[in-house]
């Protein structure tokens, strides 16, 4: 069985200034908290099938060595494959990691890529190629 953590996703009751908001009415359910990140990195084909609240289904990819890459210009999609992860702007240390994100720059076989899915979450890799 596996063991159920809890992930906070609300603000703390401190403002910037250092004084204390009033707290909030309503406590958010722990069902509605969340979860682990899914850290999607460059590697072997990894998958993993989570079901949500509501019975839905999301397919976090775990690693990966392709993406879809669109070229805008011709409107063509190829499959290409991932030679390193250039840049995260979303959080420097994603990059330090190799975790691939939406908004990623990533280097196909194609080209400079920037990644349009969220893979943690779609189960896919999309990317558009950068001019």
């Amino acid at each position: 069985m596996a063991k159920l953590l809890s992930y906070f996703q609300g603000n703390d009751n401190k403002k910037i200034s250092g004084g204390y908001r009033a707290r909030t009415y309503k406590v958010k359910p722990k069902h509605l908290g969340g979860g682990p990140a899914t850290n999607t990195r460059i590697g072997e084909n990894a998958v993993k099938r989570d079901r949500s609240y509501g019975g839905v289904i999301k397919i976090r990819l775990l690693r990966t060595q392709y993406a879809n890459v669109v070229d805008a210009a011709t409107g063509k999609t190829v499959k290409s494959k991932i030679v390193k992860l250039v840049d995260t702007p979303a959080n420097k240390d994603f990059l330090k990691r190799g975790i691939i994100v939406r908004g990623a720059i990533i280097e196909t076989e194609a080209g400079r890529a920037v990644v349009t899915s969220r893979p943690g979450q779609d189960g896919v890799l999309n990317a558009v190629l950068l001019k």
